[in-house]
């Protein structure tokens, strides 16, 4: 590796940790072994979590020349990604003592999220590991085709455990979104995905630094983290849904980005009969929504691969007794101040929708026939209250 591309080693001699995941595993590998090839002392840890029906799941250290040692860890629980968390971390201090290692690498399996691995390394950034980075691999041809990919991640030899209820879809939007680095890879025909493929990759995650694997050197900074490491709290809040910085509109290469914002609670009933074309609309749809009959409970959207997770986020911030605002973080009451109303606080709709030809008439003119009418607006929150819930199921009350 050229020495003025040379990434600094933590003055304070911590092991540098960079975390690579990714669905995309010829992309994943590729990266891994560039990152192998170009920084010299680096050592890639893999955990093969489909051996888990064996009971145990296989690691494998290995650097530029080969496998170097190959071991088993029990399951644990009956769950072969709990298996990885116990393991992880006692392997990664075994590498920082040898004295020899400059990088280490964890490739993460297929679907095991990086949110999760990177909190567990960061919870021991001491004084003998620090976790420097997290990149996603990605194959740009293959984003969409992800993202529309509704299969049970069981049903296609990819499950983490027997209770894993993840989709393909799902997993692979949170992988792409949570890491602020995408290590782009060529596709067989040398090429990095067609133009709708890039604005697609663009669009879905616009903050995101885009690094060719080919570039060595570049990659080797990214995965050194260009000495400022990573921030798990920081990317937690990018997901969030009171405070994550959503995509803005965009309109490129015939792939849409429409953003829905409105200051009016959505009638729970009209909403959920248009669950289904809604989900359908777009390959992949995320934000926050207000329902009237739950006037004080912030929800969270989640759609790819036509399948939608809604989930309860706690209160709205306006719901809350001003004393207890000092326990928010500050980046959550600095989104707050972007959306305040004078009448109802934070609470908004703040839906993003993205994909290929999108029909971002059709998609506001539902959403927009799903809020209060006028008369239902002017009842008010008594009123609002008393309309019949239609959102338990999916919320499992």
């Amino acid at each position: 590796m050229d020495a003025a591309r040379d990434p600094a080693a933590p003055p304070d001699g911590r092991l540098p940790v960079a975390v690579v995941c990714g669905l995309h595993g010829d992309a994943r590998r590729a990266a891994v072994r560039r990152l192998l090839a170009t920084v010299p002392g680096s050592v890639a840890l893999h955990h093969d979590l489909s051996t888990a029906a064996l009971g145990s799941v296989l690691r494998t250290v290995r650097d530029a020349a080969g496998v170097r040692d190959t071991g088993r860890a029990p399951l644990v629980s009956d769950c072969a990604c709990c298996a990885l968390r116990e393991d992880l971390v006692p392997e990664l201090l075994r590498l920082a003592d040898d004295g020899l290692t400059r990088l280490a690498i964890v490739e993460l399996w297929d679907s095991v999220e990086p949110k999760a691995m990177a909190e567990v390394i960061a919870a021991h950034n001491g004084d003998r590991l620090l976790l420097a980075s997290v990149l996603t691999a990605v194959d740009p041809s293959l984003t969409l085709p992800c993202l529309g990919n509704g299969d049970d991640l069981a049903d296609v030899g990819l499950a983490a455990a027997a209770t894993d209820q993840r989709t393909v879809a799902d997993t692979w939007a949170r992988q792409l979104e949570y890491a602020p680095v995408l290590a782009l890879v060529a596709g067989e025909d040398g090429s990095y995905g067609d133009e709708e493929d890039r604005a697609l990759l663009a669009q879905l995650h616009p903050t995101a630094r885009q690094i060719r694997v080919a570039d060595g050197g570049a990659l080797a900074e990214a995965a050194f983290g260009w000495g400022t490491g990573f921030d798990v709290e920081a990317a937690a809040a990018r997901q969030h849904p009171a405070c994550a910085l959503l995509p803005q509109s965009a309109d490129e290469s015939g792939v849409v980005t429409y953003v829905w914002h409105r200051e009016r609670p959505c009638h729970p009933g009209r909403l959920y009969e248009a669950l289904e074309d809604l989900c359908c609309a777009a390959a992949r749809s995320r934000g926050r929504f207000w329902l009237a009959d739950r006037p004080d409970t912030l929800l969270a959207w989640d759609a790819a691969g036509g399948a939608l997770c809604v989930e309860s986020y706690g209160p709205w911030l306006a719901a809350l007794p001003e004393a207890a605002w000092e326990s928010v973080p500050p980046v959550r009451r600095a989104a707050v101040a972007l959306d305040w109303h004078p009448e109802h606080g934070d609470r908004c709709q703040h839906l993003v929708f993205t994909s290929p030809g999108l029909d971002t008439d059709g998609v506001c003119r539902l959403l927009d026939s799903c809020l209060l009418t006028d008369d239902e607006y002017a009842a008010g929150p008594e009123a609002w209250e008393r309309l019949a819930p239609a959102f338990d199921n999916l919320l499992e009350i």
